[in-house]
């Protein structure tokens, strides 16, 4: 009768912990809301986490020593929108905004990371989102334009 009992209260906890699991995962917040032709496209963090991923080691002007980035790239992002041309606007928690080419978002190009070396990001450190270009791999990707174009704290793109 105890194993029975304690049996049904394992089982119950179970299935409570799933149960709340499951509403936890139904009620995450939206990080990034994407808006195309007047539609806005909200994703949450598993959103992202669930298109292919994207990874590389780079040093920023913003970090010290080199850091491993791992997102997802702007062109599995838009690929996945079937957006194929136009300016992104890129802003930022804070309302502060950048234009990005659409002619960035190639295979190699910058990410939209959400971990930084492994590790999801605060507000503090840049995040919960930044967009953050392979810098190192080539010389095109160290210019103050480009930088400028390394947004954090990214919470919306518009393509216009």
């Amino acid at each position: 009768m105890i194993f029975q009992n304690l049996s049904m209260t394992i089982t119950a906890a179970a299935l409570t912990m799933g149960l709340a699991s499951a509403v936890a995962a139904q009620d995450e917040e939206a990080v990034l809301n994407v808006t195309l032709a007047g539609e806005t496209h909200n994703f949450t963090l598993s959103d992202l986490q669930s298109m292919p991923i994207s990874s590389f080691e780079t040093t920023t002007i913003w970090t010290d020593g080199s850091q491993e980035f791992e997102g997802v790239s702007l062109k599995d992002l838009f690929d996945t929108l079937n957006v194929e041309d136009g300016t992104i606007t890129a802003t930022a928690i804070n309302d502060y905004a950048v234009e990005i080419p659409m002619s960035d978002a190639v295979e190699g190009g910058p990410i939209i990371a959400y971990y930084t070396n492994g590790e999801e990001m605060s507000r503090r450190d840049k995040g919960p989102l930044w967009v953050v270009y392979p810098y190192d791999s080539d010389i095109a990707y160290q210019t103050e334009l480009v930088y400028s174009r390394s947004i954090w704290q990214l919470d919306r793109i518009s393509v216009e």
